[in-house]
């Protein structure tokens, strides 16, 4: 097969075809269950996921969940209003903030972030990223911290280890409120949770262990970010969603993923990935790319890394034999 700039182009008719006919499958026949519970952030991949559904199984036995908290943008649920309305399925709306509160996920963030900022509080907005091109020579991952004050002022300042990971962990508690919110009426409608993870996250690992990683089918979890992009174009998701930044969903400063876990932008990413995985050697990735062969060695790396580093998050729980 000849590595060209549409090696990721797909059929979006038939995958989109052969997709609904495993989701009728799997949540009728594999699980008799009756229908889909799926969360709707006004994201590509859970209205791409949410579409899917209904194509497979009618908009009458689909819900979706619509999960806001103190931090979201309103524009989640904006967009996911207008999803819903598209394609005629049920919605509900679940403020998770005083969950979130009572988990303490807001008081165990800032306690971290104050390690780094002392003057942080709650008038404050925050966010997390890394360097934004992985394939740079002396590219190395590090956690930057930056918080935005009342009056507009910004300040960044490298994090350490420590704080990091508490923010992380705190942080964490939102996907695994929204999957337990998720399961809540996946039970009261014996219905089946529809993951929404790509590919990209689900193979890298951007994604929460029992949070949003957790779900009883994972339709486009095979497909790179650009082909959920071209089945978004095909079955007719909102414009808006389609042109809209992925973000993390997470942080009251919004991150796109780019910023946040990916380092690349996702056509280049997805490509190198396809390159590396299909044996593509790295002189020819970069002639189609418009790389250096060493980019691309530094690409199939890091990319690499981030598989390896990342699979136990994929591990079913280890067992005494």
């Amino acid at each position: 097969m000849v590595f060209s700039k549409d090696s990721l182009k797909i059929d979006a008719e038939k995958v989109a075809d052969h997709i609904c006919d495993e989701i009728s499958k799997q949540i009728g026949s594999a699980m008799k269950k009756r229908g889909a519970v799926v969360g709707i952030s006004g994201g590509i991949d859970s209205s791409v996921v949410a579409a899917l559904c209904v194509r497979a199984i009618g908009a009458g036995k689909v819900l979706g969940v619509m999960m806001p908290e103190k931090d979201s943008v309103s524009e989640s649920k904006t967009l996911a209003i207008e999803l819903a309305e598209k394609f005629g399925f049920e919605t509900v709306v679940e403020e998770l903030t005083g969950g979130l509160d009572g988990l303490g996920c807001y008081r165990r963030r800032d306690e971290a972030i104050r390690q780094v900022f002392p003057e942080f509080n709650d008038t404050y907005k925050c966010k997390i990223t890394i360097p934004t091109n992985m394939l740079d020579e002396n590219a190395f991952n590090y956690f930057t911290l930056t918080i935005e004050a009342p009056d507009g002022a910004v300040q960044e300042k490298r994090m350490p280890l420590s704080a990091y990971l508490q923010v992380v962990a705190a942080s964490n508690l939102k996907q695994r409120l929204r999957m337990t919110t998720l399961y809540y009426h996946a039970e009261r409608l014996n219905r089946a949770v529809v993951g929404t993870g790509n590919k990209d996250e689900h193979e890298q690992g951007f994604f929460v262990k029992w949070g949003d990683g957790g779900a009883d089918l994972k339709p486009i979890a095979h497909l790179f970010k650009i082909q959920v992009f071209q089945l978004a174009e095909f079955l007719g998701v909102p414009e808006g969603i389609i042109k809209r930044t992925p973000t993390t969903d997470t942080y009251s400063s919004e991150v796109t993923q780019e910023e946040f876990f990916f380092g690349l932008d996702f056509y280049t990413m997805d490509m190198l990935w396809h390159a590396m995985e299909t044996g593509v050697p790295p002189k020819e990735a970069a002639l189609v790319l418009n790389l250096t062969t060493d980019q691309v060695e530094r690409g199939y790396a890091g990319i690499k890394r981030k598989i390896d580093a990342t699979q136990y998050l994929r591990m079913n729980p280890l067992e005494i034999k």
